[in-house]
Order: C-alpha cells, then structure tokens, then sequence
C-alpha cells in the first residue's frame, strides 16, 4: 500500500532508510546522556563504546600487502599475490585478528552485541581514508545464506557495511546473493576452502561501471571474499575490494585463546 497515493513508486525503502537514520541520532543522543563505559576496560568514553586508549592499542598490520592485506616487506604486493592474484583489486584490514579484537568479534557475531558495528565501522572507515585513493561507489555486505541468517537472527557483515556506508555517504548496494550454503570454513585447508565456496555467489543485478567495497567482518584465508569480489566482477563491476574488520594472521602465528570479553 502506498504512504502517498500520489507517488509513482512504492516509497517503502525511503521510509526505512529514514527510520534507520531517526534512530541512529536517538541512539547518539542517548550515548551524550548516559557517559559510555569502554567495552574493555570500563573506563569512561564519552559516547563511544570503545575509548581511544584501547583503540589506539589494537593489533594492526604493519606494512600489509595491498592485494591481501597480510604482512609484506615495505608494503608491496606480496609474493603470494604476485604468483596468484586475487581478483579484488585491493584489501583493506582495519586491524589483526588478535587479542581483544578476537573477543569483540566474538561477542559480536555470536553474542548478539550488535552495537559493536560502530566501533567497527569507525576502525574501517579510518583505515580507509588514511590510504591514497578514492572511496568506491558503493558498499556490499558479504551475504549469508538464508539458512544461517535465520539461525544467527542477523548478518554481521549487514551490520557493519550500513554504518560505513553511512559515515562514507555512499550507497549500501544490494545484488548479491549467496545460493549455496557451504560448510564452515574453519578448520580446512587453503585449497579445500577455496573449493568450499566455489560458486556459492550469485549476482541478482548489474554492477555496470561501478566500483564496489564488500564488507565482511573477518578475512582468514580470502578464498569467500575472493569468490563473492569474482562474482562481482562478472556481473559488469570495473572494481571490486574487500574490507573486513580483522585480518587473521598466517598459520602459525594465530592469536592465543584469552578471557571473555566482560558482560
């Protein structure tokens, strides 16, 4: 049913993207009210839920390769890359998959936190705007399939890429789906991996001439993003990158089991 029987198109969308953006302001100006406590060590944050303290103490990657995102002399493109090429066109990692941002992603995707989005998108946007280049035309969460969004109640990486899209004033883009519902990655090799997920993604619309960033909360080995980036790449995109939360580190160098984050 149309709110306006003059318009021409169901204004649905514009109704919802409104309300998302009354409540987002209702919830800053709640954090103004009520001093926020830091997630991590409890001491005051003014209205942000991590304090700039611990953010400014979070495990990043120095020098990463600018394909993958891990660790690489001088900030080249790594050997790795350079033998195999993902097809994103660039990764950009806010920080490492380590203490305390292993428990925060924790608490996030699985313990419901969902308003840990915003320090995350805080910590994408920066890393994006401290590299060179332009911002993409648009935002694209990594979609999960129908089954494990029902189970979850949510998709984190939906989460995530509508507060960067609403800090970078740039579209959230919809048009990708995923049509398989694979194992879990974790626990399989790199090659079982990558044929884990091959053609679990479809393009549902065209992405002719534009250039787009997928969001997700975690990158180990690539081998979703790189599947989801070559989707979009085939539907008409002239650039696609990745844009994840946390990169996990090469095997061997994994982040030690700690404390949960406090309740």
């Amino acid at each position: 049913m149309l709110s306006n029987a003059r318009a021409p198109k169901f204004d649905i969308g514009r109704r919802a993207a409104a309300r998302r953006f009354l409540m987002h302001r209702l919830a800053a100006g709640l954090r103004a009210a009520l001093p926020q406590a830091c997630v991590l060590c409890k001491a005051a944050s003014g209205q942000a839920l991590l304090c700039a303290a611990c953010i400014e103490a979070m495990p990043r990657i120095a020098s990463p390769c600018p394909l993958c995102a891990l660790a690489s002399p001088a900030g080249q493109v790594c050997g790795a890359c350079l033998a195999r090429p993902p097809p994103q066109a660039a990764t950009i990692a806010a920080w490492s998959y380590a203490f305390p941002v292993d428990r925060l992603l924790h608490a996030f995707k699985y313990g419901g936190r969902l308003a840990l989005a915003e320090p995350f998108a805080d910590a994408l946007v920066d890393a994006v705007t401290r590299r060179a280049g332009s911002v993409p035309d648009g935002v694209l969460a990594l979609p999960l399939a129908i089954a494990r969004q029902r189970a979850r109640g949510f998709n984190q990486a939906q989460e995530i890429a509508r507060a960067v899209a609403l800090r970078l004033a740039v579209p959230q883009m919809k048009g990708l789906r995923r049509i398989r519902d694979s194992r879990p990655q974790a626990g399989l090799a790199l090659d079982a991996r990558a044929r884990n997920v091959r053609g679990a993604f479809e393009t549902v619309s065209p992405f002719d001439g534009v250039s787009v960033a997928i969001v997700d909360d975690v990158m180990t080995t690539g081998a979703t993003l790189a599947e989801a980036a070559a989707a979009v790449l085939r539907a008409g995109a002239r650039r696609v990158e990745a844009w994840v939360v946390a990169r996990t580190p090469p095997p061997g160098r994994a982040s030690p089991q700690n404390p949960q984050l406090p309740a």
